[in-house]
């Protein structure tokens, strides 16, 4: 049986939408707070989803193959962590459990490739820093490879925006 109206105007169901799911990605700046309440009161105000990345950069730190694999297990434990924490967070406010991501590389490039990889993302909240320092390294790359290896739509939140003021846009 068909999803779509028969031609004798009969009720039928239509197709569920898929969920909007809104992608955060996570870092220690405070700025990524503003990308993170967004994304959780579009999610809410839209019967979306978050998803939370957190990429972890490679130990600079090769001399002793050992080192390196003990520096790289601290960082994944420390991110799996955080990742814990903001999604207890996400799911009081979003009012669902977020999806989370842990990947090791470039964040950049391994942003890129969830993308690609994963349909079900279908919006990427960044928050720009309000700093001297520029908006924030990712923000940044969005006019150059990130911009145009992305299939979704960015939204950029001012990183100095108050809880009310991000409520209020969402």
């Amino acid at each position: 049986m068909s999803d779509t109206p028969t031609p004798s105007g009969g009720d039928v169901t239509p197709p569920e939408r898929p969920h909007r799911t809104f992608l955060v990605v996570v870092d220690q700046s405070e700025e990524m707070r503003a990308a993170l309440r967004f994304a959780c009161k579009r999610a809410r105000n839209t019967n979306g989803q978050v998803a939370l990345l957190h990429v972890i950069e490679p130990a600079e730190f090769q001399h002793f193959a050992s080192i390196g694999k003990i520096m790289n297990e601290e960082a994944r434990a420390e991110s799996e962590e955080l990742l814990q924490r903001l999604a207890a967070e996400v799911n009081r406010c979003s009012g669902h459990v977020p999806t989370l991501y842990v990947r090791e590389g470039d964040p950049p490039e391994e942003l890129i490739k969830l993308v690609a990889e994963e349909p079900t993302i279908s919006i990427l909240v960044l928050a720009a820093g309000s700093g001297p320092e520029g908006p924030g390294p990712l923000v940044s790359d969005l006019s150059g490879k990130l911009g145009r290896a992305l299939r979704i739509p960015v939204t950029v939140v001012p990183g100095q925006l108050t809880d009310e003021q991000i409520d209020v846009l969402a």
